[in-house]
């Protein structure tokens, strides 16, 4: 039950009417506006603080929600803009690492950014005018969600432009502030005072707790190299961290459970962005993902946008013995996952026989096997322009034909738009982050192992079935003995954050902080275009020390002057 009403708030205003004169008529408060006493009162402040929530599912577009689809995964290789080349052509440079400085959605995820700080900063201001009879227990919760929220949009702008002006609640509004600070030590502040005042159960699903903003700010550690004090507190929160209603965290039994609305804000969740359908308004209802369904029939009805790649569904293959192929023979051609590309519908296709990682058919529409409860996937027909984009469909974040009219809102052009969460942080990240920190800080590898063994074991426990029961493919998964070295158990943490976490749009900050985009997404473009010759992927080049972030939006640096925001390097 979700129970935090994220409705899409305007910003509040603080509108105060100063005038000499005596008529009362000429002193009236204006229209749909709030008072200064309203706002300052508890349930003023909490109103601010839900509007720097609503942010979480984005504004003005498809590219601003905390879901990073286009940055992080679509810039990461899991999947291309998908759909033809001429719908949502603004996306086209974003996949092909070409981004102009005047890109519309690179802008639109940083104004969306901004715009949650400054509720989060309002939330902040209103807190130190507060009246009387506010208690101070609220007073410190408020304060420590909204300086979780802040310090969380600003890793957001850290991840994406590396650094970005920092306001806080005290900037005077116009005090040019420059972006030559890094970024990293206010997320810091922010995110360990979020973790040190927050309660660890809240009164509302969806609400930080102090087990989302620990975990948060373990990641902000672990991205920056701090290893050993990262572990330190993701071990915490896997000891002691409950959820909003005190059940401790945990894995789904399903893997696919983790993807569903029935299943939101479970013990896998640790913080969600709340979506929720048939409210009245399609705002609530993850408007940023409403393209990403297959084209044509099935849910949605459209777009056919956030195509998987041919990369990221072969390195679902496994050896004779479960294991990923961590040396990248994936897509030798011997190892490459059977599709049907340039296959119809009508035409017989053979499924591939070989070994895979059940996640694939959890992460992907391919032909041939059941697409969650809408029936096997039919190929060609659910694709848009498979020349241009290839055979595959999305599959995470889709709504079920059995929860038609609950799990989706259809009061608008197309029934896509859903009441699926989406899982900002969830439980099997969180493994997988402190496996990760107890290889990298000299550790106890069995124990990193155990960590990625829990992740692999549920996959293990959740194949995809036919109609009949039985797998739908030849799903073979093992679990890992005793790591040879610190390499191999840094090369098996890293595959299994690409399986686990593929599409939810972490893969592309995964690479930059482990220093490998470039060789790695370099190795993708070549492969992507040979199957794709002509298509979105045609003479683009990652360029090493440039395109592992976004260029700061012209439009930013037009309106503050460039003596005052400088670009990134390369643009």
């Amino acid at each position: 039950m979700k129970n935090i009403k994220l409705y899409v708030l305007p910003f509040l205003i603080l509108l105060i009417s100063v005038t000499a004169c005596k008529d009362d008529f000429l002193n009236q408060d204006p229209k749909q506006s709030l008072s200064s006493n309203e706002l300052s009162s508890l349930a003023g402040i909490e109103g601010s603080l839900i509007a720097s929530y609503s942010m979480l599912l984005g504004r003005d577009g498809f590219y601003s929600d905390a879901s990073n689809w286009l940055w992080g995964s679509v810039r990461g290789g899991e999947a291309n803009k998908g759909t033809d080349p001429g719908d949502q052509s603004v996306a086209n440079p974003v996949m092909a690492y070409g981004v102009p400085t005047n890109n519309g959605p690179t802008l639109q995820k940083y104004r969306a950014c901004y715009e949650g700080i400054a509720r989060a900063n309002a939330t902040l201001g209103l807190i130190a005018v507060a009246q009387d009879n506010v208690p101070a227990a609220a007073k410190t919760r408020i304060g420590a969600e909204a300086r979780f929220l802040r310090g969380y949009y600003y890793f957001e702008l850290k991840k994406n432009y590396n650094n970005t002006p920092y306001v806080d609640e005290s900037w005077d509004e116009v005090t040019p502030i420059t972006n030559t600070a890094d970024l990293y030590g206010f997320i810091e502040a922010d995110l360990k005072h979020a973790y040190d005042n927050l309660p660890e159960m809240m009164s509302d699903a969806g609400r930080a707790n102090k087990w989302a903003a620990g975990s948060l700010y373990a990641k902000a550690l672990l991205f920056q190299g701090k290893s050993s004090e990262a572990l330190a507190v993701f071990n915490k929160v896997i000891a002691d961290g409950v959820t909003a209603n005190g059940t401790p965290y945990g894995l789904l039994d399903n893997y696919a459970d983790a993807f569903r609305s029935l299943s939101d804000n479970s013990m896998e969740s640790v913080f969600a962005s709340q979506a929720a359908a048939n409210t009245g308004t399609i705002q609530n209802a993850n408007p940023a993902l409403v393209l990403n369904f297959p084209n044509g029939g099935g849910p949605g009805g459209c777009c056919g946008f956030f195509q998987p790649s041919f990369d990221m569904v072969n390195a679902f293959r496994t050896d004779a013995n479960g294991f990923p192929l961590v040396d990248g023979s994936y897509n030798d051609a011997g190892n490459a996952v059977a599709n049907d590309m340039g296959i119809e519908a009508a035409d017989p296709f053979t499924l591939d026989a070989g070994n895979l990682d059940p996640r694939i058919d959890h992460s992907v529409g391919r032909r041939g096997i059941p697409y969650l409860d809408w029936g096997d996937h039919p190929g060609k027909t659910w694709i848009r322009n498979q020349p241009y984009a290839g055979p595959f469909a999305p599959k995470k974040f889709i709504y079920y034909q059995g929860g038609v009219g609950v799990e989706n809102d259809g009061s608008s052009w197309t029934p896509g738009y859903t009441a699926v969460n989406y899982n900002i942080i969830r439980y099997a990240d969180v493994l997988l982050m402190a496996a990760e920190a107890e290889i990298e800080s000299n550790g106890d590898l069995d124990r990193a192992k155990d960590l990625i063994n829990m992740v692999r074991q549920r996959a293990m426990d959740s194949p995809v079935l036919n109609a009949g029961g039985t797998p739908a493919a030849n799903y073979v998964i093992g679990l890992y003995g005793s790591f040879a070295s610190q390499e191999s158990a840094r090369q098996a943490v890293r595959f299994e954050r690409r399986m686990e976490l593929s599409g939810e749009g972490h893969r592309m900050y995964d690479l930059n902080r482990w220093g490998i985009s470039t060789t790695t997404l370099s190795a993708f473009l070549a492969h992507e275009d040979a199957f794709l010759g002509g298509g979105p992927y045609q003479g683009a080049s990652f360029d090493s020390g440039k395109d592992e972030f976004l260029p700061i939006p012209q439009d930013e640096i037009d309106l503050l002057g460039a003596d005052v925001l400088t670009q990134n390097p390369g643009y």
